[in-house]
């Protein structure tokens, strides 16, 4: 439980409460509480609908007042579900839509509500973007804080690479700037080190000249072929060129069929990224060539599919900086044993660019991995619960050995102890409890992939 909130005025008055406060059984409580994966089922006691910093401010010091845990909906684009507390207090940032594009500066201002799909569209109206989620329902909040992986990054680095500067409501309810000259510790930890230090109101984001027409796409190739496949990929990825990111998947097709596909975005000249990426155009007998010129819109939204609003979803991750034959050789042989036909192997690069950050420059200290290899287990039937979720650890356990003790914290899910979250964070979680104990001391924001305060016991 929370550390109560104390003041000398005492509980909040009505006047002080948020404006919108959902309860059970009201208009609108149900579709609230709804969120991407549709394994979470949690009832808050309130969902605080937040339109502006004022409404977040009143939300923390109303939960507070009660004694409520709180969670924090941006997005909610979280395997996860952090975005939905049990009997709690949400804050819903949803309704906080507000996007400013600057062109001359190329800097958009984004409000927590927003997901990479409007933020894209706006941004490519101006010939301009930033590096965003791989399915462009994702929210903006959520992956910039826990790193932000995306086709960018091997230019541009990670979203929190290009976090100018954030607009921050804390558990004192204090609305702070964060920026390399303002509150810049408090900057650092935003970084990567997710939603613990507070309710981010607004992201600045650094945006850079992409598009409108980029080289990129898919080509796939069968199963039977896919120890084959990753050692190709593997060999391509050791001399790619910083506009070129990829990502190797294994998947099922509509009608039943195995594929394995490699997939990359070249954010450079259309003629330089025909070049390069011909060799995985040439490699082997493709069933599936999509790559060629195409709107880089149209690449943001090309896995949107695989990933409904609804379904019931498990992933596990991996950080990985040497893809070895071990892993190569048995990926497809668990691949073919998938419970479900809705199920992914991923290996996302995490890109030349952020690998060249150093490592305690942000809170994503992971700068040496190579890839985020991610078991993505995705069903329909409710029954199947507990033998999805099983395979999915079975599969997570046996590539341990190939990995680095490390996940990407946005792929985390959630029933992480507390030593797999510390080496999530690696090098960078010591830092972080002691600015975790200088912003929230008694930890009121831990619904998340939580840094203990230095000084706290587990809650």
């Amino acid at each position: 439980m929370a550390e109560r909130f104390t003041s000398s005025s005492g509980p909040p008055s009505d006047a002080e409460r948020p404006r919108e406060l959902l309860r059970r059984g009201d208009a609108g409580y149900d579709e609230a509480r709804r969120i991407w994966n549709g394994m979470i089922d949690r009832q808050p006691a309130f969902i605080a609908r937040c339109s502006n910093v004022d409404d977040v401010a009143k939300a923390i010091a109303f939960a507070r007042a009660k004694g409520l845990p709180i969670s924090v909906r941006g997005g909610d684009h979280s395997a996860a579900g952090a975005a939905v507390c049990e009997g709690g207090v949400m804050i819903d940032l949803a309704p906080m839509q507000g996007l400013e594009i600057d062109p001359a500066r190329r800097v958009a201002r984004v409000e927590p509500g927003l997901r990479w799909k409007q933020v894209d569209e706006a941004t490519q109206a101006h010939g301009l973007a930033t590096t965003g989620g791989t399915v462009s329902d994702t929210g903006v909040a959520g992956l910039t804080l826990g790193g932000g992986l995306g086709w960018l990054a091997g230019r541009y680095g990670l979203t929190c690479d290009n976090l100018l500067a954030a607009e921050v409501v804390t558990a004192d309810g204090a609305h702070l700037r964060a920026s390399e000259t303002e509150n810049a510790d408090l900057f650092w930890a935003l970084r990567g080190g997710g939603g613990n230090f507070g309710v981010v109101t607004a992201f600045e984001l650094q945006l850079h000249s992409v598009g409108p027409t980029i080289y990129g796409g898919m080509v796939a190739h069968p199963i039977d072929r896919a120890a084959e496949v990753l050692r190709f990929y593997r060999d391509f990825c050791a001399s790619n060129p910083d506009e070129m990111n990829t990502a190797c998947a294994m998947m099922t097709t509509p009608d039943g069929a195995k594929i394995i596909a490699i997939a990359a975005c070249h954010c450079g000249s259309l003629e330089d990224g025909e070049e390069a990426l011909r060799p995985i155009k040439q490699f082997g007998s493709p069933v599936v060539d999509q790559m060629g010129a195409m709107p880089y819109l149209a690449l943001q939204t090309a896995l949107d599919g695989a990933f409904p609003r609804g379904r019931r979803y498990y992933w596990k991750s991996a950080l990985v900086t040497q893809l070895r034959d071990e892993m190569i050789e048995r990926m497809p042989e668990q691949f073919v044993t998938a419970p479900s036909p809705h199920t992914l192997f991923l290996l996302q690069q995490i890109g030349n660019a952020a690998n060249r950050v150093p490592a305690d420059a942000t809170a994503f200290a992971h700068r040496d991995a190579r890839w985020d290899a991610l078991v993505l287990t995705g069903w329909e039937d409710p029954s199947e619960d507990a033998q999805q979720v099983a395979w999915s650890r079975q599969v997570h356990q046996s590539w341990k050995p190939f990995c680095s003790d490390a996940s990407y914290t946005n792929a985390l899910s959630g029933e992480d102890s507390d030593a797999d979250v510390r080496s999530s964070y690696g090098s960078a979680y010591r830092r972080l409890a002691e600015i975790k104990a200088r912003y929230d001391p008694a930890n009121v924001f831990r619904m998340n992939a939580n840094i203990k305060p230095v000084g706290a016991t587990a809650s």
